[in-house]
C-alpha cells in the first residue's frame, strides 16, 4: 500500500494518507463502542424533564420509574411498533398521530385491529407528565400500567404481553435496547409497559402563542385579546391551568348514545350521580385534534361552542356551570364565538407536533 503511495505525487499522497487515518479512526471508534441507533450500551443517563412555567408539579412517578435517554429512545421505537398487537399492524402511534397533537384524526371513535371500532375518541397524548389521570372517565390513573389496556382489548390491539413479549424476544436489536434501558437483555411486560410510558412524558406541549404571550415575547392580537378575556369568563372554571383542565368529571349535556352505551364516569363507580359525566379534556392543541367530546361527535371549534349556546340537555346531574340564572348551557354571541375561537387557537403548539424526537 505505502510502496503504491510513494509513487504518487506528494498532494496525491497527502491525501491518500489522510483517507487511510480517517478510517483507522472511524474502525477504532467503532470497535471501542457497542451503539446501535444511536444509544450506547455502556452508560445510560437520565432524561432531563424539566416543568414549564406555571405547571402543576409533576404527578408521574420518577422514583418507580426513573426515565433515561435509553428507556425513552426504546420507549419510541415501542409506541410505533406493530408488533404489540395480534396481527403485527397496530401500534400506539396508529391512533395517535404527531401532527393531530397524537390523537387519532378525522375518527370520532378509535379504530382497531381489523377496522373494529372503539367506544370513544382517542384523546391527545401531551403533558402526561403533570396529569392525574388519562382517560375520559378516570380508569387510569397510573401512567406505567395504561398501555396495558390497548395491548390487550379486543377492539384494539388485542393481543397479550406473553405474545408482545415472544416477538420482541426474536429481534436481536430489542434484547440490545432493553440491555442499554434496563441493565440487561430480559423483556419483561413491566419493562414494555415502563418504556412506553418513558417517551410519553417526555411528550411536553408549552411553547404556543399563548406560552410565549406569558413570558412576553409576542403579543395578541385584539381578536385574540378579547377571546381570552370571555374563554377566562366563561370556560376556565374547568378548562383552568396552564393545562388548561381542572380534570375533573363533569356532566356537559350531551345526550346518550344507545349504540356505543357509554355513560362514562359511571361505567368505573357504578354511580348514578356519575351518569354521562366525562373527564374535562386539555385544551392544548385543540385546533389540531378535531373531532370533539368523549365520542367525537363534534367536527369544529365551532360546532363546539355552537352546542354549549343551544344544544345543552338539562340532564338531571347536569353541571351547576351550565344552568345558571335559569339559562342551560353558555350564552354567547356569534362575536363571542369567533373571539374564543381565535384564542384558543394561540393554544396551538407547531414546535410540539413537529418535533422530530416524538416522529417515528
Amino acid at each position: 500500500m505505502f510502496i503504491m503511495i510513494n509513487r504518487l505525487s506528494q498532494s496525491k499522497r497527502g491525501q491518500i494518507r489522510s483517507l487511510w487515518i480517517f478510517l483507522v479512526i472511524v474502525v477504532f471508534l467503532y470497535s471501542c463502542s457497542d451503539e446501535y441507533e444511536g444509544i450506547p450500551i455502556e452508560k445510560d443517563e437520565l432524561y432531563s424533564l424539566e416543568k414549564p412555567n406555571g405547571f402543576p408539579e409533576m404527578s408521574f412517578d420518577v422514583a418507580g420509574n426513573p426515565v433515561t435517554i435509553n428507556g425513552v429512545k426504546l420507549g419510541r421505537k415501542l409506541f410505533y411498533e406493530g408488533k404489540l398487537s395480534r396481527n403485527n399492524t397496530i401500534s400506539c402511534g396508529f391512533c395517535h398521530i404527531q401532527e393531530n397533537a397524537f390523537t387519532h384524526h378525522g375518527h370520532t371513535i378509535s379504530h382497531g385491529i381489523d377496522n373494529r371500532l372503539g367506544l370513544r375518541n382517542a384523546p391527545p397524548i401531551q403533558n402526561m407528565a403533570f396529569l392525574k389521570n388519562y382517560t375520559w372517565d378516570g380508569v387510569s390513573h397510573n401512567l406505567d400500567e395504561r398501555s396495558l389496556v390497548p395491548i390487550t382489548t379486543d377492539f384494539e390491539m388485542d393481543s397479550s404481553i406473553p405474545e408482545a413479549i415472544a416477538k420482541l424476544n426474536a429481534d436481536s436489536n430489542y434484547k440490545k435496547m432493553f440491555k442499554a434501558a434496563f441493565g440487561d437483555e430480559t423483556i419483561t411486560g413491566e419493562r414494555i409497559l415502563k418504556a412506553l410510558s418513558q417517551f410519553m412524558v417526555t411528550m411536553v406541549s408549552a411553547n404556543s402563542k399563548y406560552d410565549q404571550m406569558k413570558k412576553g415575547t409576542t403579543t395578541f392580537t385584539n381578536e385574540e385579546s378579547q377571546g381570552y378575556a370571555l374563554f377566562q369568563n366563561k370556560c376556565a372554571s374547568c378548562h383552568s391551568g396552564e393545562l388548561f383542565t381542572d380534570e375533573s368529571y363533569r356532566n356537559t349535556g350531551m345526550y346518550y348514545n344507545a349504540q356505543l352505551d357509554d355513560r362514562g364516569r359511571y361505567r368505573v363507580t357504578l354511580d348514578w350521580n356519575d351518569n354521562m359525566k366525562f373527564r374535562v379534556p386539555s385544551l392544548r392543541n385543540v385546533e389540531y385534534t378535531a373531532p370533539y367530546m368523549h365520542d367525537g361527535r363534534l367536527y369544529s371549534l365551532e360546532a363546539v361552542l355552537n352546542f354549549y349556546t343551544d344544544n345543552v340537555e338539562n340532564q338531571p346531574n347536569l353541571d351547576p356551570l351550565l344552568k345558571q340564572n335559569g339559562h342551560i348551557g353558555i350564552p354567547m354571541t356569534s362575536q363571542d364565538k369567533q373571539y374564543i375561537i381565535a384564542f384558543l387557537k394561540t393554544l396551538s403548539d407547531q414546535s410540539f407536533i413537529t418535533n422530530p424526537k416524538f416522529a417515528e
